[in-house]
């Protein structure tokens, strides 16, 4: 690595994460498949534990990057940002894949599903039980999180780490509550066009909380090891940034799906 440079940019060093993720990934994506056509999900659990020792070994990586060597100055942070920015836009229109979905069949119900929506023998879920309780919890994780930014901001050791605890802890809550949900559900993703949108718009919807849950946790460890300061701290606003765009995905859902598709 040359500690000579005379530019304010981050030249990163050969790594061999990118292409043992890359290589992970797809054995995973195998394994998903030998899971669903052969009921053997052994491959699957092998490819997603070895794709998470390598995130963790990357990141690990990027945080010696940014916090113990300096390389991530003012303008390769503005690249950070741009590239979180572009990252959400990504994710906006794969969420907007699966409204357009729901609403090209909901909108226009065909006659095989009866006409109606949702269609014949569908029981949908109560949107003033779970799903209720569910947007508030994700509600008040949004403000929790903004109190933790604030806190960084202004240097309050003791409040960003109360206020992070409380956000996993209500992301935490979440999956539980949405998994509970899925096991008592009356319906089932193979059940109409009904459940095959409901299912795939809230199962992703569930596992970016899990990923923004990860990532949340992760920034309390970096927090409890004083990696953040007041004007550095992208690490966690990058995963506040996520949570909002969850947040705001989520109030899509319930409108949508839960109450006036239901």
């Amino acid at each position: 690595m040359n500690l000579h440079k005379n530019h304010p940019y981050h030249l990163v060093d050969y790594s061999p994460w990118p292409i043992l993720g890359a290589v992970s990934a797809m054995i995973t994506m195998i394994g998903l498949i030998k899971w669903f056509h052969y009921f053997n999900n052994n491959l699957f659990f092998t490819g997603s534990l070895i794709t998470m020792m390598i995130m963790f070994q990357w990141w690990r990586d990027i945080v010696r990057e940014g916090t113990f060597q300096g390389l991530h100055t003012f303008s390769v942070t503005i690249g950070l940002r741009w590239g979180m920015i572009l990252f959400i836009t990504s994710e906006v229109f794969f969420f907007a894949s699966f409204f357009w979905s729901f609403f090209h069949s909901s909108l226009t119900p065909t006659i095989e599903l009866g006409m109606l929506w949702p269609p014949k023998g569908i029981s949908p879920f109560n949107p003033l039980e779970i799903p209720l309780l569910n947007t508030l919890i994700l509600l008040t994780s949004g403000l929790t999180v903004t109190w933790a930014h604030h806190s960084i901001m202004e240097n309050n050791f003791q409040q960003t780490f109360q206020s992070l605890c409380l956000t996993v802890l209500l992301g935490i809550y979440f999956s539980l509550l949405q998994g509970y949900e899925y096991i008592q559900s009356p319906f089932t993703i193979s059940d109409s066009v009904y459940g095959s949108t409901f299912f795939m718009a809230t199962g992703f919807h569930g596992l970016h909380v899990i990923i923004g849950t990860t990532f949340l946790l992760t920034c309390l460890l970096r927090h409890l090891k004083n990696h953040f300061s007041s004007f550095h701290h992208f690490g966690f606003e990058a995963a506040a940034w996520y949570w909002h765009f969850v947040d705001v995905v989520w109030l899509f859902l319930y409108i949508s799906m839960y109450w006036w598709g239901s």
